[in-house]
């Protein structure tokens, strides 16, 4: 049986991926996800830049009293300085201060970098190498040479760029990476740079860091890994600089599934999905939903064809079953279903339509041509499985509303909302002021509920879009309206659309509140039968059955 070489994993997200536009990370923020990628099981944790700013002086300090599990932290810093000696370089010095097990350190392999970036010579580059290499591993420390810009550093002069990487590996470099800077090489040219680098360089390991400015960071990487390499830098969820890092959940997910090159420990590829979440949230960034391997919609079907399949054969059109990433098929609806997409559907959400799937299907049909999208409202699509079923009753019946919006003097802009609704055969009239008229029905239509169903207590708006499909109508444009909901357990969305935006708003509004106390009620007959089973199964229980026998 063949041994897989395993390849290390090397998270640059604290550093590189924040230099992506518009991301910032506190001190604590970058705890939080080193210890959620410590969790995950990488192999190389990169914490910053020591000697650049308070806040990665910060991280290493705070990060000394961590108990890493799975991964070393590095810190990260250029060689030496231009004619400054090794031992008074304050980069150097910083990286030594910031206490990691491991350095990395940058140097250029350029010719074009070196003489008009850093402006000395060739062989001055490789002094400055390897002093800093051969320094940092006098102190102790494992350390990775970064090889900046070596591809077209490769391409300028390959003699050269070998050079370097020799002059660091002679001083003691651990690791040499080959970064791929610029983001403009393609796969089959990585893979064979890389080629002729491990069978230049066969004593040492060899990594790679590719950026995405063509794309081609992924591949790049994965090619690298064909071509000898066993050290693979990325981000998660492709963070960083211009167009981002090379993925580094993407990579996990290819070495591990389609190369059959162990990177994570095991079961650790399993909480792929929730890692890239998880990045994303503290990074205050929308979820890519169209991500491969993590993004919702990475394993979402909307073709009818393409359900029916599934449904026979679920392995009919995905290439990984989507638990192996802890990640799940979905189907979504719309008018591009079939029977399957609906029957699918109403067996995710717990719903029994019935005969009515065909029903259903013709409205959802006829409702998209007028402006409606129940992609992302599930919680729409739900309610119409339900409303088929023989024994649906609604929990409110509206009977009519209104809304005013004024402008006064003194008071500036208000809105006021009247509601009458059916609840329990009796009729309840409020009325509400808002922020707008969406608020102020929202406020309304509790008013008149809440007596009923104290549970709506905690079913709270969350969102609310707004998208005008036909804009050469100006005000008269069909408006399509998108509300998410959530309670304690989670989120749901809804959907209404017409050329009146609060009638439309009332159609999203009204299903997101009875969706929430459909599950209210669920929830609450759900714990009623746990209780009542956790009673008939207790000693006591069992006693007095026994003696009444």
């Amino acid at each position: 049986m063949t041994v897989r070489k395993p390849v290390a994993l090397y998270d640059t997200t604290l550093r590189d991926g924040t230099q992506r536009a518009g991301l910032s990370l506190s001190c604590d923020d970058k705890l939080r996800i080193a210890r959620r990628l410590d969790a995950f099981g990488v192999g190389y944790i990169e914490g910053g830049w020591p000697g650049s700013n308070p806040k990665d002086v910060e991280f290493f300090e705070r990060s000394r009293d961590e108990d890493w599990q799975t991964a070393r932290v590095a810190a990260f810093g250029s060689t030496r300085r231009v004619g400054v000696a090794v031992e008074d370089d304050a980069n150097l010095r910083a990286l030594l201060d910031a206490h990691t097990p491991v350095c990395t350190v940058v140097g250029k392999s350029w010719p074009l970098h070196v003489t008009e970036v850093l402006r000395t010579g060739l062989d001055d580059n490789l002094e400055l190498i390897a002093d800093s290499v051969r320094y940092l591993k006098a102190a102790g420390r494992e350390v990775i040479f970064d090889a900046e810009h070596f591809f077209d550093g490769f391409a300028a002069d390959g003699d050269y760029a070998v050079e370097v990487l020799a002059a660091a590996a002679d001083a003691g470099a651990d690791c040499l990476v080959l970064c791929e800077t610029n983001g403009g090489a393609l796969p089959w040219d990585v893979e064979a740079v890389v080629r002729r680098v491990t069978g230049a360089l066969p004593n040492v390991a060899v990594g790679i860091h590719c950026h995405n400015d063509s794309e081609t960071a992924v591949a790049n990487s994965l090619a690298a890994v064909r071509g000898g390499a066993s050290h693979v830098q990325g981000t998660v969820n492709g963070y960083g600089e211009r167009c981002g890092n090379a993925n580094l959940c993407s990579i996990a997910a290819n070495l591990e599934l389609k190369m059959d090159r162990p990177c994570l420990p095991p079961g650790g590829l399993e909480h792929l999905h929730d890692l890239a979440h998880y990045v994303a949230e503290t990074a205050n960034l929308a979820p890519d939903e169209y991500a491969p391997y993590v993004g919702r919609n990475a394993f979402a079907h909307k073709g009818g064809i393409h359900v029916a399949a599934m449904r026979r054969c679920a392995d009919s059109y995905q290439h990984i079953e989507p638990a192996r990433v802890g990640n799940q098929m979905r189907v979504v609806v719309s008018e591009l279903s079939g029977r399957g997409n609906l029957l699918s559907k109403a067996e995710e959400l717990g719903v029994d339509a019935g005969e009515g799937v065909g029903r259903v299907l013709d409205d959802i049909k006829a409702n998209e041509s007028r402006g409606f999208s129940y992609e992302g409202a599930e919680a729409s699509v739900a309610l119409m499985l339900a409303r088929e079923g023989a024994d649906y009753h609604p929990p409110y019946r509206l009977i009519d509303y209104t809304v005013s919006v004024e402008h006064r003097d003194r008071r500036g802009t208000f809105a006021e909302a009247t509601v009458k609704v059916e609840v329990g055969g009796e009729v309840w009239h409020t009325a509400a002021e808002g922020d707008g008229p969406v608020n102020a029905l929202d406020q309304a239509l509790r008013k008149a509920l809440l007596p009923t169903y104290p549970a709506l207590e905690h079913i709270k708006l969350t969102d609310y879009k707004v998208r005008i499909l036909d804009g050469d109508r100006a005000t008269s444009a069909t408006t399509r309206v998108l509300i998410d909901t959530a309670d304690r357990l989670g989120e749901w969305g809804t959907v209404g659309a017409g050329s009146n935006i609060i009638e439309a708003s009332w159609l999203a509004l009204s299903d997101a509140i009875e969706y929430g106390l459909r599950r209210a009620a669920e929830q609450s007959q759900q714990t009623k039968r746990a209780a009542a089973k956790s009673v008939a199964g207790s000693p006591a229980s069992a006693a007095t059955v026994s003696t009444g026998g």
